[in-house]
Parts: structure tokens; sequence; C-alpha cells
């Protein structure tokens, strides 16, 4: 399943840093982006808003107040999903998603991964 990870960061001690981590290792195909160059073990943060097919899940790394610059970037994604880890929740965004016919949740990847719900 692809996972889109917005506010991807190279530093270790970032939530979002695991998260890549741990998507790769549950051997899901997991693409970084974020605002900052760098890598997460073999996978490159990608910079800018790349153009994405195929995508099942955006998981969100980026605070509400940033969110509205990347409302049309999530959206032409065309996800299935979308996770708003804790800090990332916006009422706004969920129900535009939900009005898309998007599944939005309010929850941690990390606890989706290790309790097998992801």
């Amino acid at each position: 399943m692809k996972t889109v990870v917005i506010g991807a960061s190279p530093n270790p001690s970032r939530t979002s840093y695991l998260a890549v981590e741990k998507l790769n290792h549950a051997r899901h195909e997991v693409i970084p982006v974020g605002i900052r160059d760098g890598m997460i073990g073999t996978h490159k943060i990608i910079t800018g808003k790349p153009v994405v097919k195929d995508v099942h899940t955006v998981t969100l790394y980026i605070g509400p107040s940033n969110q509205p610059e990347w409302y049309d970037y999530i959206f032409s994604l065309t996800p299935k999903r979308i996770i708003f880890n804790p800090g990332t929740e916006n009422p706004d965004l969920l129900q535009r998603a939900k009005d898309k016919g998007i599944e939005a949740v309010e929850f941690c990847t990390l606890v989706l991964l290790s309790t097998g719900q992801f």
C-alpha cells in the first residue's frame, strides 16, 4: 500500500522520521515529502509537491496552520485515506476530505502500525 508522508524530516528524533522507517519495515511503499533535503534510511526526502500515482494513504506531520497550502496537493494525490497524527488535527481539512469521500482519521500512524491496524 503506497503511503505519502507529508512533513517528513531527516531528524531521527522526529515522529515523521520514525513513521517512514516503520512503514518501510512493514513493507509499505513510502514516499517521504518534506521541506528539507535529507535521507530517512535509504529513502530520499522529496521536496516540493511531487506527482505520485496510486496513493492509498496520506499521513500528515504538518500542523494545521501550515496545511492550507497543501490542500490542493493532498487532494491531487486522490488518497483513499488521510491520517491526522497528533498535533495535526484540522476540522476544516477533515471535513473537506470526507466531502470528497476520503476516509479521514485522527490517529497515530505509529500506533496503527504497531497494532496491525494500518
